[in-house]
């Protein structure tokens, strides 16, 4: 089991991956790990993902209150955001928040990802849904993602950005590759002339092999009938 210092560590870690990738630009992007029903660490707001050590990291409580925070470090004021998704979802015990370049153009154009074109991004993701805009740190965005909670493990953000989350950071983390990774093989299949999708039988033995595999999370497998 991580103590609190190895998360705060692997945070860290994952701000430098979010940061090397271009995921995020200058202070953007945040996310949070679930130690309990009532505590939860947090990135600071105002500060790059990608130098921060472990003392930037903020601990709050359910509702965003500061539980522990070093000197003027202070947690993102889009942490409203990841509480809805740790209220919605028992199972999900981290969330990553970034604008990833190609994802987040399908977001700024109001675009939702569901063309099914590689096997991984079917079984990993399924679809990516566009939550409709809200004005960054207030309820608008939580009440926008909240209707695709139940269904999906990530989320599109009109003009904004996207949403991963999971049963881990890592897991939340590798969400947001393959979300970006997804979004960037459907950008440049459009500049070809459009992609070559998968049919339904296709998606539908896919989505068979999910429980084989023994995939966590909420995915359209669990729900979507395909004809």
């Amino acid at each position: 089991m991580q103590s609190e210092m190895d998360i705060k560590q692997e945070m860290c870690e994952i701000g430098k991956r979010v940061y090397n990738r271009g995921m995020v630009a200058a202070n953007d992007g945040n996310f949070s790990v679930k130690l309990s029903d009532n505590e939860f660490l947090c990135t600071p707001t105002g500060v790059s993902k990608g130098f921060m050590t472990p003392e930037y990291i903020c601990k709050v409580d359910a509702k965003g209150n500061i539980l522990e925070a070093n000197g003027e470090f202070r947690p993102s004021s889009e942490i409203k955001m990841h509480m809805r998704v740790y209220e919605e979802r028992e199972d999900v015990k981290a969330v990553v928040h970034a604008h990833p370049m190609y994802a987040t153009t399908f977001a700024v154009c109001g675009m939702p990802l569901k063309k099914p074109i590689m096997p991984e991004a079917v079984l990993g993701l399924g679809e990516v849904p566009l939550a409709k805009y809200g004005t960054p740190s207030t309820m608008e965005i939580p009440d926008a993602v909240s209707e695709y909670l139940p269904y999906y493990d990530a989320v599109l953000l009109e003009n904004h950005g996207a949403l991963t989350y999971g049963d881990s950071l890592l897991g939340a983390y590798h969400k947001m590759e393959s979300l970006e990774f997804y979004a960037r093989l459907l950008y440049q299949s459009m500049m070809l002339g459009g992609p070559k999708v998968l049919d339904k039988e296709q998606v539908k033995r896919l989505y068979g092999m999910r429980k084989d595999y023994g995939l966590t999370g909420r995915h359209p497998a669990d729900w979507m009938e395909l004809d």
